[in-house]
């Protein structure tokens, strides 16, 4: 890459906190018509930085320099006329108003000489702005109705609206699917070509090898480095992300196989999934993947007992159940690692330990009372068991880092006394440290003796975790693999649909 003109220029910025130095002499620099990707662990530092260069935080050293010239970002205002926006993982849109006013929300398009909103410029410039990114979105469109990549690109043209030198992409694509991340790739991408530079913060490498120019590491509040990213390999930055190598992130352990815990015999329901049918062992861990829409979150919901199937039989230990509900799928010793921990996995508000202790509080009573001594004791248990980053079991759900969250729900799970255990997308949305310990766990179970069976979209996890994986096509289990018949290309011939006319629309989950 040509080197540009340095945009931004971050020099010794320290931030500290009651307790704990966020940041410790971090620099970092973004050249015009870059695409410079941020990145490290949760806690590593990234966004503190960020809302220092947005004005959120006040350093309390360091320096600030915008096209050469040394300038103090007091507030989010001053950072915006300055050219500064930033497209944040949870989007901050209005939803029961248009696209037209979420473009222009704050910078409004007036009548000539008059105190008043022109709503014919607000479309008009509106729909230009969102052509010049390749979208024909509507306008008048009411912005609660699009979805997650269409606000995204709502966001994007707000940006544009206020001349936007740099642009800040904080984890764009956590909630796309595949061609939604490249049809963002393709904007990004745009966007460069036309001279402006963005920050890209991902804990997707993927994004970052597709879009980056250069990267920076951050780890633990330290700067640990910056490459060209044609100077990089997945290799060397997990290691400068974590401090460990690749060959330690997937800690699979050879367990022995014992009983089938789960079998499925000829399991449908009409209209998503039929014939399907498997078994799953003790001690073993089963993949489940596919492309979207091919039938294995209906499955999960059939096996958690969220849905009810039109035919087929449920077995567990060899006996054949009816899981009629969530409740009953427990009771017969079946939990679910919800893809979306927040919203089906925890009470928000909620601390840690109310978290954990919540399955079974009949666990935790004194003559019909809940002994908060119990509660405390069990969630300490966890705590230090799944080493969940907490300075207590009372600190709320909410205020932990994704990777936390989700050793919450899996502490949830175990406290069930579940032998059958169903990840579905375990690590969607958390860094690779935590990702790592994620599977630490998985593979400490399987060993154990628990049944997993692992529902993911990301290949690296099926290949290298699974002893054995399915595939489903179009509602039904295309091929079975087991460990030594894995490959990529293997497992992406059995998902694409059997009619080529599809092809082009399949993407994998």
């Amino acid at each position: 890459m040509k080197k540009q003109a340095l945009v931004l220029q971050m020099e010794g910025i320290t931030k500290i906190f009651p307790g704990i130095r966020a940041l410790d002499d971090v620099r970092l620099d973004l050249r015009r018509g870059e695409i410079h990707a941020l990145i490290g662990e949760n806690g590593a530092g990234k966004s503190t930085l960020i809302k220092v260069f947005t004005g959120i935080h006040q350093p309390d050293a360091g320096l600030i320099r915008l096209n050469g010239e040394e300038v103090e970002m007091t507030d989010p205002l001053a950072a915006r006329r300055r050219g500064i926006a930033a497209i944040h993982q949870h989007l901050a849109t209005y939803p029961d108003l248009s696209v037209a006013e979420n473009i222009f929300i704050g910078n409004e398009q007036t009548l000539s000489g008059l105190p008043a909103i022109s709503w014919r410029k607000t479309r008009e410039m509106a729909k230009a702005l969102l052509a010049s990114l390749g979208s024909d979105i509507d306008p008048m469109a009411e912005m609660g109705t699009l979805s997650v990549a269409q606000q995204q690109i709502v966001e994007i043209a707000q940006a544009l609206s206020q001349n936007a030198q740099v642009l800040i992409m904080d984890e764009p694509t956590a909630a796309l699917s595949l061609r939604e991340s490249e049809e963002l790739y393709s904007i990004a991408k745009g966007l460069r070509a036309k001279g402006t530079s963005i920050i890209l913060i991902s804990h997707r490498l993927e994004d970052i090898y597709s879009l980056a120019d250069r990267v920076t590491v951050l780890r633990d509040g330290h700067y640990i480095g910056t490459w060209d990213i044609g100077e990089t390999n997945t290799e060397m930055l997990v290691k400068h992300m974590v401090g460990r190598t690749i060959d330690q992130f997937y800690p699979k352990k050879e367990a022995p196989v014992g009983e089938p815990i789960l079998k499925v015999d000829g399991l449908s329901r009409t209209g998503f999934f039929e014939e399907v049918s498997f078994t799953l062992h003790a001690g073993e861990i089963l993949g489940l993947t596919g492309l979207v829409g091919a039938g294995r979150t209906e499955v999960v919901e059939v096996l958690s007992g969220v849905t009810r199937p039109d035919k087929g039989h449920i077995y567990i230990l060899g006996e054949e159940k009816a899981i009629t509900s969530p409740h009953e799928a427990l009771r017969q010793g079946v939990s679910l690692l919800p893809e979306d921990r927040q919203k089906q996995g925890l009470l928000l508000p909620w601390s840690v330990q109310d978290n954990i202790t919540l399955p079974r509080l009949d666990r935790h009573k004194k003559r019909g009372l809940l002994s908060p001594g119990s509660e405390a004791k069990t969630g300490k248990e966890y705590i230090d068991m799944l080493n969940i980053k907490v300075r207590s079991g009372q600190d709320i759900a909410e205020s932990l880092s994704g990777g936390n969250q989700q050793k919450v729900v899996i502490s949830k799970l175990l406290t069930c006394g579940s032998r059958i255990i169903i990840m579905d997308e375990p690590t969607k949305g958390v860094d690779v440290g935590s990702k790592a310990a994620i599977y630490q766990i998985m593979c400490d179970l399987a060993a154990k003796g628990f049944g997993i069976l692992l529902v993911s979209s990301e290949m690296p996890e099926i290949l290298n975790l699974s002893d054995r994986a399915l595939v489903m096509r179009e509602g039904r289990i295309s091929a079975v693999f087991t460990r030594e018949e894995m490959a990529p290309e293997k497992l992406l011939k059995a998902a694409m649909p059997l009619d080529k006319s599809r092809k082009g629309s399949a993407e994998y989950a």
